[in-house]
Formats: structure tokens, C-alpha cells, sequence
């Protein structure tokens, strides 16, 4: 009998086959470089993988300093359930990223290059400083999940005892470089489109950084409660739908306004390339999320908040890929097209997370539902009764 892992289901064989094709390209990158694997050069160095793979996905990895802020910090303990899954989804986040990183550098093996060469006035100093730190803080804050799996409670609780300073210093990286990111581009006000260059970009790419880790915890927490068969904590992703709905409003808000004291809003009635991905990016991201979530019948709904959060996640990848790639063609008088080579790598660093993320799942106690470890000694009989309250009497152990 085949163990589990090795049948063949659809899933399957589309990850082995986006994995191949990506180690592929994979090996033509680092032989032949990047002139034969991409479609960058020097009037266009930056493309799919720094607009998508790092912009985008240090972006998607949000919600691990969210949570933890509002578990740790704000004391909001009813999120609880759902913190470990989205460190954990952060934590793959910016493995990844750091992983992606690596095709994108001319000379990769110079990746460590930051820790000893300094040059505090550069804003990409800083982002590297600053993910590299935070990637350490979520390894960090998640190394108690192993540890409980593996029953080893010394380490355990030595992490557990320092988790406030670990959350504080996550939440200060995260503030730091989620804004620097966008601070990237504000050196370049003659050369990104007026649609997008601003100097509140910082702003923009700071609160589009939280309203995607809302997003983000919705969706992860949807895929897991269907294909994994947990428990959907939809009381939770309620609260988190409408706290969404606030954020997506204020980033609105301050949205038209800038584009209104910049002249920018009458660019919206010039026909042309940026406009329309300009209105896809504010229709699929902001308008349509902010209308579904006005609804309390949405919000009650789990597939009216999956639907939501995946048109935000959506509607701002677009815009992260519009500052990047978009607003950036015209100045450069090119017209960028990934290479095949740059897909396929970039499908197979999230399929490989996915992946990762899945056997995580099965192996790992990141959900209530599951526990290596004998009930509290403080729940009832009573309590003990039922598996919910099980769970619960758990949850509160861990803490």
C-alpha cells in the first residue's frame, strides 16, 4: 500500500511538473545568467521577481505581525486560534522572499554582503537589515510550534518567556521596512507614472501591508477549513472582515486625495495602458472588497469574506506590480514581458510554499484541533467532554 503522500492526485502532479520546469529554469539562470533567463537589462533591471516575488510577497506576509500585535500586544486573546497558522504563512513568506532574492541578484553569493558593508543612507540597506531581522523573529516566534512537536519544553518555554520582546521588535521591523519598501521609489518622481508616485507611497505600501494581512488570514484560514478539513474559526475572520472594510476605506480615502491634490485624478479620462490597469488595480482591490463588506450578509458569510479578501489580494498585487513594472515602462521606453523562465521560478517558490505550508498543517500543531501534549490539568471532566472545550482547555495551556 502506497503511503499517502506518493498517490498520484491532480494537485500533485501539477506541483511536480511547475518544480521541474522551475529547477529548469532554475539551472539556466545561474549558468547562463540573467540575460539568458529573464528579460531584464539595464534600461529595465527590476521585473517580475522584485515586483512580485519581493514586493509583493513581503506584502502577502503581513498578517504575522497583524496578529501577533493584536494577540500580544493589544491582548485581543479570542484571535489566538488563528495566530500560529498566519506566523507560520508569514514565516514562508519571507523565506521565500530572501529565496527569490537570490535569482534576482547579478552575483547571489554577495547576498550577505549588507551585514558587513554598511551604507546607513540607503533605503535598501535598511529593507534588507530590516527583513532579514524580522525573518529571524518569525523562525522565532514559530520555533515553539516544533518544539512542542517534537516535546522538547525547555526550549519551549525559554521562547515562550521572551515572546513580548520578540513580537515588539516584529512589529517595529515590519513597520520599518513595509513603508521603506515604497520609500524605494520615491528617488525616481520623474520616472514612475504619475498614477502611482507619490510621496505618501511609505503610507500606501504601510497600510496596504495591513489590510493584505487581514486579507491573507481570511484566505489562508478558508483554504485550510476546505482542503485540510480544520475548524473554521469564522466568528474570528467576521471580526477581521470588518476591521478590513476600516482600512480599505481609510487607504481609499487617503487614495483619492492624494490623486485630487496631485491633478492626477483627471489622468483617469486619458485612454491608454496605465489607465487601465490603474482602474483594474482600484475596481478589483478597493472598490469591490469595500462593496461586498458594506453588506453585513457578506460578512457573515465565509465565501462572501473568501470572495472579498481575494479581490483585495488581488486588486493589490496589481497595484504593488503597477508601482514596480507598469509605471515604470514608459520613462524606460521598453515594454517589459516576463520570460518563461522567470514565471516558472516564481511558480515554483509558491508552489513550494503551498507545499511546505500543507505538511506543516498535517505534521505541526498549528491549529486547536491539534496538541502534542497531555489536556491541562486545569480543564474539568466536564470540559474534557466535549472536543471543543478540549481544544479550548489546550489553547489556554499554551498560553
Amino acid at each position: 500500500m502506497k503511503p499517502e503522500i506518493l498517490k498520484p492526485t491532480f494537485w500533485k502532479t501539477v506541483f511536480l511538473v511547475v518544480v521541474v520546469l522551475g529547477l529548469y529554469a532554475a539551472i539556466v539562470r545561474f549558468v547562463q545568467g540573467l540575460g539568458a533567463s529573464t528579460n531584464l537589462s539595464d534600461e529595465f533591471p527590476w521585473g517580475l521577481w522584485i515586483g512580485f516575488d519581493v514586493l509583493c510577497g513581503v506584502m502577502l506576509a503581513a498578517g504575522g505581525f497583524t496578529l501577533t500585535a493584536c494577540v500580544y500586544l493589544f491582548n485581543l486573546e479570542r484571535f489566538r486560534p488563528i495566530v500560529r497558522p498566519t506566523v507560520l504563512t508569514a514565516f514562508l513568506g519571507y523565506a521565500l522572499v530572501v529565496v527569490a532574492l537570490l535569482f534576482d541578484l547579478g552575483r547571489s553569493y554577495r547576498i550577505w554582503h549588507p551585514l558587513v558593508m554598511w551604507n546607513p543612507r540607503s533605503v535598501m540597506f535598511e529593507v534588507a537589515w530590516c527583513v532579514m531581522l524580522y525573518t529571524t523573529v518569525l523562525s522565532l516566534e514559530f520555533a515553539p510550534v516544533v518544539f512542542e512537536r517534537l516535546r522538547m519544553e525547555r526550549p519551549r518555554k525559554i521562547l515562550r518567556g521572551i515572546s513580548i520582546p520578540l513580537v515588539l521588535a516584529g512589529v517595529m521591523l515590519s513597520t520599518l521596512h513595509q513603508s521603506s519598501l515604497g520609500s524605494l521609489y520615491l528617488i525616481v518622481p520623474h520616472k514612475l507614472h504619475p498614477f502611482w508616485y507619490t510621496p505618501l507611497l511609505p503610507v500606501f505600501f504601510f497600510l496596504s501591508a495591513i489590510a493584505i494581512g487581514l486579507a491573507m488570514t481570511i484566505f489562508e484560514s478558508s483554504l485550510t477549513a476546505k482542503h485540510l478539513r480544520k475548524h473554521l474559526e469564522l466568528p474570528l475572520l467576521q471580526e477581521l472582515g470588518r476591521v478590513l472594510l476600516v482600512v480599505l476605506l481609510v487607504y481609499s480615502v487617503l487614495r483619492v486625495q492624494d490623486l485630487y491634490h496631485r491633478g492626477a485624478l483627471k489622468l483617469v479620462l486619458q485612454p491608454g495602458y496605465e489607465t487601465q490597469l490603474f482602474l483594474l488595480e482600484v475596481l478589483m482591490g478597493l472598490v469591490a472588497p469595500i462593496v461586498l463588506l458594506l453588506f453585513p450578509r457578506v460578512r457573515r458569510s465565509a465565501n462572501g469574506l473568501y470572495l472579498s479578501a481575494v479581490l483585495a489580494i488581488l486588486g493589490f498585487i496589481t497595484n504593488r506590480l503597477n508601482v514596480s513594472i507598469t509605471g515604470m515602462e514608459a520613462s524606460a521606453g521598453v515594454h517589459y514581458l516576463p520570460k518563461w523562465t522567470e514565471l516558472a521560478i516564481t511558480a515554483s517558490i509558491i508552489a513550494v510554499g503551498f507545499a511546505i505550508f500543507g505538511l506543516a498543517a498535517k505534521h505541526l500543531p498549528i491549529f486547536p484541533d491539534q496538541s502534542w501534549h497531555a489536556p491541562s490539568p486545569r480543564a474539568t471532566i466536564r470540559e474534557l467532554e466535549s472536543p471543543e472545550k478540549e481544544s479550548e482547555a489546550v489553547t489556554a495551556e499554551r498560553t
